[in-house]
């Protein structure tokens, strides 16, 4: 991206949405703008884990005045990513469809190592470059990230289900704060936590960070106290129980520095960091400037580019791990590409570059599911990409790369997919098209295969002498027509 790009990161969190605009400065993000409102929408799940209609309402308000603010940006510029909540919530597709509808963006749902892993990108890039191991830890609202990293690069991360709001709601839930309280909110985030303890011992790191809402909160509120600004001690920990529990209750805590919206969730944000203090032995932690959605705009910058894209590497990874035949994937990707760019002839390589590279990442992985069986390993590689952690995928990029893998062979109507989404079924036929070519595995003859599409319709020239030269190729083309003929779609030769 060039130098005076504007992007804009959305946190779409369980406790507050934040809108952050950057302004891109030789490799650096400068702050333009950041909105934050307080949407609380982690004590809105149900006991079936649905959202309430309530707290959909305000996240669909906040985002709304969000997209005033970002009107005018173009889709590259922006990205909204959801968290804890909106994993957990059984209803998050309607919450999500109406989000997309008000935001004029689609909205990401990160794993939570995805989640850990943008978390440390936001902090590290906001501070000095060192050799120090860095554990970096953000409390949210109904989740708690832990990170292990050195310079810009993660090494270890986990998200555990405890946060502010949670912990807030579950032991202090009329906002009456008890030594007893306490001491039930913090050995039950301790049992949540126990075993990071295997994971990030404390000779694992040199210095602690905290980032984001609770960690930040805390580190104000000891500063005006008189403790070392941007700092969070054990000793100022026990100092802030102790004014607490003075209050008994969090409508009468009168603390310098607490914010009006971070009363209700004071007692639960403590209560969680006094047991990561004590037990990953934490004596004192920096409080960060850097956050989530930090991590995303530089995200961003390295998505932008093939050579730094994080998802490249990572599916380069997983071909690794479940053993796919090199030699077959990179036969099919150049197939599938260069079908997706005879379909584009008018559009410079540069401009298709995102589309092929997801198609990119579908024919590394089309055969990943052989290493459980080769029997229906289409259905068990769509299965692992839906249910694996990928570093840089939100969930719903790993489900379409799943539905691609899953539709590279068979029959299409069992796939669930959006067959009015033009590109991904060029993708799907360009994909299919390679895997039925590369049937032999080996370079297939692609002189005088043409593909074109006008409308919902493919058409795929074989000249006669190409079909007597390969006529099991052409005869599995020929099936292809009939595969295509109960969807929205269809696929003849010419």
């Amino acid at each position: 991206m060039p130098t005076g790009s504007l992007l804009a990161a959305v946190d779409l969190g369980s406790n507050s949405y934040r809108l952050e605009i950057g302004r891109l400065d030789h490799g650096q993000i400068q702050r333009v703008e950041y909105l934050k409102e307080t949407v609380r929408q982690g004590n809105g799940l149900d006991d079936a884990r649905n959202l309430t209609r309530d707290a959909m309402e305000r996240g669909w308000a906040c985002l709304a005045r969000f997209a005033e603010r970002l009107a005018g940006f173009q889709q590259r510029q922006v990205r909204a990513v959801a968290t804890q909540t909106l994993r957990e919530a059984r209803n998050r597709d309607v919450f999500l469809a109406r989000a997309h509808e008000i935001l004029g963006f689609p909205i990401d749902v990160v794993s939570g190592r995805e989640e850990a892993r943008l978390i440390y990108q936001g902090v590290a890039h906001l501070l000095p470059d060192s050799d120090e191991r860095r554990l970096v830890v953000d409390i949210g609202g109904r989740s708690t990230e832990l990170i292990l990293g050195r310079h810009t690069q993660p090494e270890v991360m986990e998200s555990y289900r405890v946060g502010s709001v949670a912990w807030s709601m579950r032991y202090f839930p009329e906002g009456n704060f008890t030594a007893a309280a306490f001491e039930r909110a913090e050995i039950a985030a301790q049992a949540v936590l126990d075993e990071a303890l295997s994971s990030y011992p404390r000779g694992s790191w040199d210095m602690a960070y905290g980032s984001s809402g609770t960690i930040g909160a805390v580190a104000d509120v000891l500063a005006a106290s008189g403790a070392p600004a941007g700092e969070v001690s054990r000793e100022g920990l026990d100092w802030l129980v102790q004014q607490l529990l003075q209050a008994r209750n969090s409508e009468r805590v009168r603390l310098p520095a607490l914010k009006e919206d971070r009363r209700p969730v004071i007692g639960g944000g403590v209560s969680v960091l006094r047991a990561v203090f004590s037990l990953l032995q934490i004596d004192r932690m920096q409080a960060a400037q850097g956050a989530l959605r930090h991590g995303v705009l530089y995200d961003m910058l390295d998505r932008a580019d093939a050579a730094t894209d994080i998802r490249t590497r990572t599916v380069q990874r997983l071909a690794a791990q479940f053993a796919v035949d090199p030699a077959q994937a990179e036969r099919v990707r150049k197939v599938a590409c260069h079908f997706l760019a005879q379909l584009h002839p008018e559009l410079p390589r540069a401009e298709l570059e995102h589309d092929l590279r997801k198609l990119e990442w579908a024919a590394r992985l089309h055969e990943i599911g052989s290493l459980v069986s080769h029997s229906d390993y289409h259905k068990h590689g769509a299965y692992i990409l839906d249910n694996t952690d990928a570093s840089g995928f939100s969930q719903h990029e790993l489900h379409r790369l799943g539905l691609l893998v899953l539709g590279h062979r068979g029959k299409l109507r069992k796939l669930e997919a959006d067959f009015t989404d033009a590109m991904f079924v060029q993708q799907l036929v360009c994909l299919r098209l390679a895997v039925l070519l590369c049937h032999a595995r080996r370079d297939p003859d692609l002189r005088g295969l043409r593909l074109t599409t006008g409308g919902a319709s493919f058409r795929l020239e074989v000249p006669a002498a190409w079909a007597a030269a390969w006529p099991q190729s052409a005869h599995l083309l020929r099936e292809e027509t009939a595969a295509w003929q109960k969807t929205p779609w269809t696929f003849v030769l010419a």
